[in-house]
């Protein structure tokens, strides 16, 4: 079963990689939307500004390639960068139009409490906590209240609460940490950085391409 790496030009592919194929995918990285229409499921990571990601997309003709594959049915998985372009649009150094994949926008963290416990970017472990049922979902089987690796300045406001998997807190702010609408989904953190529960999410990922 190949699973396709969108490779825009920002993220760490081959972190992504690994962790598929321990799951039990086989993986592949290509820019090339020929190639990548031929996989069962696609996988956007990202690390870096929204603006250049959708930039990127749209100059190596992704964006229309990733938009046919979801109307199609074709399950996709967000992580970072990747989850924040399925949404409608970014604040992020401007406005920014997204994939328009799940409905909500894009916005910065609050000033956080203090200056010592809370920092802009969040960087390091942060508990999820379930917004709603998991069972089904890119979070099946994964503990309530499990901790993942995040690195963000800005997240996810979706604009209905049934989107929203799973929520994070930090400092003022409380955000969605785990997105979906049908077989779109998107983390905020990196579930290939998160352990055995990071990984239990790409093989619900993968298990949802093979039914």
């Amino acid at each position: 079963m190949r699973v396709g790496i969108v490779d825009y030009g920002l993220g760490n592919l081959f972190n992504v990689a690994r962790a598929l194929d321990a799951c039990g995918a086989e993986s592949f990285i290509s820019d090339q939307p020929s190639e990548l229409t031929e996989a069962v499921a696609l996988v956007l990571p990202g690390v870096g500004a929204f603006g250049e990601g959708m930039a990127n997309l749209q100059r190596r003709e992704l964006a229309p390639m990733v938009k046919n594959a979801a109307a199609a049915g074709t399950p996709i998985l967000g992580i970072c960068l990747g989850m924040q372009l399925l949404f409608d649009e970014s604040e992020e150094f401007g406005v920014h139009a997204g994939l328009g994949l799940i409905p909500g926008r894009v916005v910065r963290f609050d000033e956080p409490e203090g200056t010592k416990s809370f920092k802009i970017p969040q960087i390091g472990w942060n508990r999820i906590s379930g917004a709603q049922s998991w069972k089904g979902t890119v979070l099946h089987d994964v503990e309530t209240e499990s901790f993942m690796y995040f690195v963000h300045s800005f997240y996810v406001a979706t604009a209905e609460d049934n989107d929203c998997l799973a929520t994070t807190s930090y400092g003022r702010n409380q955000f969605c940490a785990v997105a979906s609408r049908g077989k779109v989904s998107g983390c905020q953190f990196h579930p290939e950085k998160s352990g055995e529960e990071g990984l239990q999410i790409i093989r619900n990922f993968i298990d949802q391409a093979r039914a």
